[in-house]
């Protein structure tokens, strides 16, 4: 083949990911300005709150508890090894804390709700639903977007907060109860070597997640193609997106948080 055919078809692709970056990122910023402006929509914000946060709780606690007992296991079984048992209630709340809490809520937030939503709003789009928004005046960023976003951006900390707390309960169970820990002696270490940096970074990862996880779905959602096809295609692809950026975000923020 030739050289500059494979280098057209090359510089083809890159420019073809890189209208998709810039669309996506047009899409976000205009969802968050959305969110700052009026009118407002407290009904659908309401029930976006209901269907992210309240609605996640049960996945949300599950996955935390069964995780914070597999890594006690783990790290029990690793520092055996060497001697170091004693790492476990350090080792556990930095690992749920920091990485495996935060990681593991916002992928099941891409899960859950990154595809309802995108389903949802490719439905409305092949239903004309939208459509019919924007013959009544009603601009769809504004009324299905924004309280999405913002309910997003406010509850997903939240659970994030509620999983790192239900994850290091996960491993004191398993600690106190199948490895011989002393109780109080597993919860003063556990206090004593997480620090404020590591909750806070927490929190800021959850708030990141929540962003990406709704904006992902709500921008498939609203560029969907027509039929059943369509609405399947955008749900599969939001939730890929979103999981993929939810870890590249979780790399970046760690290293901003973390490199000093």
């Amino acid at each position: 083949m030739n050289p500059l055919a494979i280098l057209a078809r090359l510089g083809a692709a890159v420019l073809s990911i890189l209208a998709v970056f810039g669309r996506v990122a047009i899409f976000a910023f205009g969802a968050l300005t959305h969110i700052v402006r009026p009118p407002y929509y407290p009904r659908e914000f309401a029930h976006a709150l209901l269907n992210i946060g309240w609605l996640s709780l049960p996945v949300v606690g599950l996955t935390a508890i069964f995780t914070g007992g597999a890594l006690a296991l783990q790290i029990y079984a690793g520092g055996a090894r060497f001697n170091a048992e004693a790492v476990v209630p350090q080792i556990v709340a930095i690992g749920m804390v920091r990485e495996l809490g935060p990681v593991l809520v916002g992928l099941m937030i891409a899960a859950r709700v990154t595809s309802s939503i995108a389903a949802e709003i490719a439905t409305m789009k092949v239903t004309e639903q939208i459509d019919a928004l924007v013959t009544l005046s009603t601009h769809p960023m504004k009324y299905l977007v924004a309280p999405r976003v913002l309910a997003a951006l406010l509850t997903v900390p939240v659970l994030v907060g509620i999983g790192d707390i239900i994850g290091i309960a996960g491993g004191y169970t398993v600690a106190v109860k199948n490895l011989g820990f002393n109780s109080a002696a597993y919860l003063q270490n556990t206090v004593d070597f997480l620090e404020t940096r590591d909750i806070v970074s927490s929190l800021v990862k959850g708030a990141a997640f929540g962003v990406i996880a709704s904006i992902m779905g709500c921008y498939y959602g609203m560029n969907s193609g027509r039929g059943a096809q369509g609405v399947g295609r955008a749900t599969k692809s939001s939730v890929e997106a979103a999981a993929v950026l939810i870890l590249a975000a979780n790399f970046v923020l760690t290293g901003v948080f973390f490199s000093l």
